[in-house]
C-alpha cells in the first residue's frame, strides 16, 4: 500500500461561485484546501477544529502538504474521515525538526485536547513507584505517585497502589529501613515501635552505624534491581554462618527475612521467562470496543497488570490504534528497554525513535511469535478478552438501571450524566461540598469535584455569610458555583458540562435550595431529585422527593434502590474523604506558613530556636535576628507579620 505522505496531492482548483453550506463535506474540503496551499514538505503535526472551537482530530504527518491534501480526495476516505472533514471548519498546524518530535507532540496534544475523532485512552492514572530517597544521610524506602524529582532511585512502575504496599510492607520485614518522616526522625529520642517489632533499625538514635544502614539501603536496591538471586544467596549464607556460631536469634533475623522475599516473588515471578525490563501490550477488540491490557514487568518480577478501555471506529486498524494508545501511554512515564506487542505495529522503527529521544538506550518493540515470550502475550491476550466481556456485562446491567432511572423520573431518555451531591463538616468547621458524577460506564472519577464553602462564617463579597453548620446555605452556594460556570463555559449544553440527573443528599429543605438556585439562574427543565435517610437513618427506607410529586419510597429489594444507595455512598465517601484532607491540613499548618520569605527550612530554624509558633510571634526583633540562617531582612519581615508592620 502506497504512504499517502508520500503522494504528490492533486492539484486544487479556483474557488466555486457559491460558497458550500457550513458543516457540510465540500465546505470540509475547501478549508483544508484553502490551508493546502501554504503548507510546507516538512514534518509536523496538524489540528482539526470544528465551528465551536474544539479540536476534533490530532494527527501527525512526514511531510504536512502532502498528508493534509490527502483529505481533500473524497473517493479515498472513509465514513469516518468524511464525518471528520465536514466538521472541519479551521486548523492549526506545528512544524517539528524531525517525524519522531511530530508523533511525541501528536501523543501529547491528544491528551492534552482528547479530540472525538481520535482513539485514546480512558484512564490514564499515574502509577506508583518504589522511592528510596537520596536527598537525606538516612535514605528512607517509601511509595511514590507523580512525577519524579531528583534524589532518589524509583522502582517500578507498579500496576496499584495496593501491590506497592504489599511490595513494600514485605521489605520492611526483610529490609528494616526507616519509613518515618524527616521531621519524626529529627526529634526521635528513644526508638519507636517499629524497632520493638523488627521493622526499623532505629537509625534516629544511632542503634545502627551508617555504614551498616548503607549495606541495608544496597541490598533493598540489589533486590528491586533484578538481583534477588544473589541477595537471597548472601542472607542464606548469613543465616549459615550464625547457625554455626549458634548465634540462633541472629539466624532467626535472617530466616525471617529470606521468607519476606519469597512471599514478594511468589505474588510477582514468572517462570521461565528471561525479561529484565519490559511492558506488555496486549489488544482485544469486540465491535468498536476494545481492552488494552498492560503488563509490567521489572527485575525479572511481575509488578502487576493493568486493563485499558478505549473505542475504535469500525474502519481503524488495530495495529494503528495500538501504535497510537502506546504513544499517549508514555508521553507522562519513562518507556522500558522492551515493549512487546500483540499487533504489528504500522511505522514500528518511528516509534522506537520516538520513545528513545532524551534516553540513554534504545527502546526496542517486539512481536513475540513464539517461545516463552510468546505465551506471556497468549497470557495477556487471554486477559484482555476476559476484562472487555466482564465490562461489557457491566455496561449492559449499568444501561437497564439508567433506563429504569429514566422511567422513575420521568426522563425522555437513559441519563447519560448522573451528578450526585453532598456536603460534610464538623459543627460548620472546614466545610465542604463533594460532586460525584456517574453515567453508563460507571463512575467518572476524573469529573469529580470539591467544593471549599468559602462563605462559612465569613462576610463574602456580595455581603452575605454562611452560618457554620448551615446545611441549607452550603447548598446554595455549591449549586451557584457549579451551575454559574457551566451557564458561563457551556451556555449551549453542547460540552457534554450539565447533567441529564441530579441527585442530592438530603430532604426536602435541600431539594428547596437547590430549586431556588436554580432559578435564580435562569435553568429550567433540569431534572432533580433529594434522597433523604429513613427512619432511625435505616438504609432500605429511603424517602425520595421531587419537584411536582409526593414523596415517595422504592421497594426495599429494588435494583434501582440500590443503585441510587451505592451513588449517594459514593459522594458521601468524597465528600468526608475531603473534608478530612482539609481538615488535616489546617491541622498541620503553621501561622508561619503565611509569612512571606519563610520557607520550610527558615520556618524549621525558627521552631527549633523557639520551640512554637506562638513564641516566635512573641519574639523581639533582635532576638529573631539571633535565629542561625535567619537574616536581618527575614527577621523584619517575619516581626513585622506578627505585629501589623509595626
Amino acid at each position: 500500500m502506497v504512504d499517502q505522505d508520500d503522494e504528490i496531492p492533486a492539484e486544487f482548483g479556483g474557488e466555486n461561485e457559491t460558497a458550500p453550506e457550513p458543516g457540510t463535506l465540500a465546505a470540509g474540503i475547501g478549508v483544508i484546501k484553502a490551508h493546502v496551499k501554504t503548507l510546507p514538505r516538512a514534518p509536523g503535526v496538524y489540528r482539526m477544529i470544528d465551528a465551536k472551537g474544539d479540536v476534533i482530530y490530532v494527527g501527525k504527518a512526514r511531510f504536512l502538504r502532502n498528508r493534509v491534501g490527502s483529505y481533500t480526495q473524497t473517493p479515498r476516505l472513509t465514513t469516518r474521515l468524511m464525518r471528520m472533514v465536514s466538521a472541519t471548519a479551521s486548523m492549526e498546524f506545528v512544524v517539528t525538526g524531525s517525524e519522531a518530535e511530530a508523533l511525541l507532540l501528536e501523543s501529547n496534544l491528544i491528551k492534552k485536547f482528547r479530540p472525538r475523532f481520535n482513539v485514546m485512552l480512558k484512564d490514564d492514572k499515574s502509577f506508583p513507584y518504589i522511592l528510596i530517597r537520596r536527598d537525606h544521610p538516612w535514605p528512607q524506602l517509601v511509595k511514590h505517585r507523580g512525577a519524579r524529582q531528583a534524589g532518589g532511585d524509583y522502582f517500578g512502575p507498579f500496576a496499584s497502589a495496593g501491590a506497592v504496599n504489599r511490595t513494600l510492607y514485605a521489605l520492611q520485614r526483610a529490609f528494616p529501613l526507616r519509613s518515618c518522616s524527616d521531621a519524626i526522625f529529627a526529634n526521635r529520642t528513644r526508638p519507636c515501635l517499629q524497632y520493638q517489632i523488627k521493622r526499623c533499625t532505629a537509625p534516629c538514635t544511632n542503634y545502627i552505624s551508617h555504614d551498616e544502614y548503607e549495606a541495608l539501603v544496597g541490598e533493598v536496591r540489589d533486590f528491586l534491581s533484578g538481583r534477588s538471586r544473589q541477595v537471597q544467596e548472601t542472607l542464606s549464607q548469613r543465616m549459615e554462618a550464625a547457625s554455626a556460631e549458634l548465634d540462633f536469634e541472629r539466624a532467626a533475623v535472617f530466616r525471617d527475612r529470606i521468607k519476606a522475599l519469597t512471599q514478594i516473588q511468589s505474588h510477582q515471578s514468572i517462570n521461565n521467562l528471561d525479561i529484565d525490563e519490559a511492558d506488555v501490550f496486549a489488544l482485544h477488540a469486540q465491535g468498536a470496543q476494545a481492552c488494552i491490557q498492560v503488563f509490567f514487568l521489572r527485575g525479572g518480577q511481575n509488578l502487576g497488570n493493568r486493563p485499558y478501555f478505549s473505542n475504535l471506529g469500525a474502519d481503524t486498524d488495530e495495529g494503528e490504534a495500538l501504535a497510537s494508545l502506546i504513544g499517549q501511554f508514555y508521553t507522562s512515564r519513562p518507556p522500558p528497554k522492551l515493549i512487546l506487542v500483540s499487533h504489528a505495529l504500522p511505522e514500528t522503527d518511528l516509534l522506537e525513535s520516538a520513545l528513545s529521544l532524551d534516553r540513554n538506550y534504545r527502546v526496542k518493540i517486539i512481536r513475540p511469535q513464539r517461545g516463552p515470550r510468546a505465551d506471556l502475550m497468549t497470557l495477556a491476550l487471554q486477559n484482555a478478552r476476559e476484562a472487555l466481556a466482564r465490562r461489557a456485562a457491566e455496561s449492559s446491567a449499568q444501561r437497564k438501571l439508567l433506563e429504569g432511572l429514566a422511567a422513575l423520573f420521568g426522563l425522555a431518555e437513559m441519563p447519560e450524566r448522573i451528578e450526585v451531591y453532598d456536603n460534610s463538616h464538623i459543627q460548620g468547621s472546614d466545610a465542604v461540598g463533594a460532586m460525584i458524577v456517574a453515567g453508563p460506564e460507571g463512575f467518572v472519577k476524573n469529573s469529580y469535584r470539591k467544593f471549599n464553602i468559602r462563605t462559612a462564617g465569613v462576610e463574602s463579597g456580595d455581603g452575605k455569610s454562611i452560618t457554620p453548620g448551615d446545611d441549607y446555605g452550603m447548598m446554595r452556594e455549591v449549586f451557584t458555583r457549579r451551575f454559574a460556570r457551566a451557564l458561563k463555559e457551556d451556555p449551549d449544553r453542547s460540552k457534554g458540562q450539565w447533567p441529564d440527573l441530579v441527585v442530592i443528599d438530603g430532604g426536602a429543605g435541600q431539594l428547596a435550595q437547590a430549586q431556588q438556585v436554580l432559578a435564580d439562574l435562569g435553568i429550567s427543565e433540569l431534572c432533580i431529585v433529594s434522597i433523604a435517610k429513613g427512619p432511625d437513618r435505616n438504609a432500605g427506607r429511603e424517602r425520595f422527593f421531587a419537584p411536582g410529586r409526593e414523596p415517595f419510597s422504592l421497594e426495599p429489594r429494588d435494583p434501582l434502590l440500590y443503585f441510587l444507595q451505592r451513588l449517594r455512598d459514593e459522594a458521601h465517601r468524597f465528600a468526608i474523604g475531603t473534608h478530612r484532607d482539609r481538615r488535616s491540613r489546617a491541622i498541620t499548618n503553621s501561622p508561619l506558613d503565611e509569612v512571606a520569605g519563610v520557607g520550610s527550612a527558615r520556618k524549621r530554624a525558627l521552631l527549633l530556636h523557639f520551640g512554637s509558633a506562638r513564641a516566635v510571634a512573641a519574639a523581639k526583633l533582635v532576638d529573631l535576628e539571633a535565629v542561625p540562617g535567619i537574616s536581618r531582612t527575614v527577621a523584619r519581615k517575619v516581626y513585622d507579620h506578627f505585629h501589623d508592620g509595626g
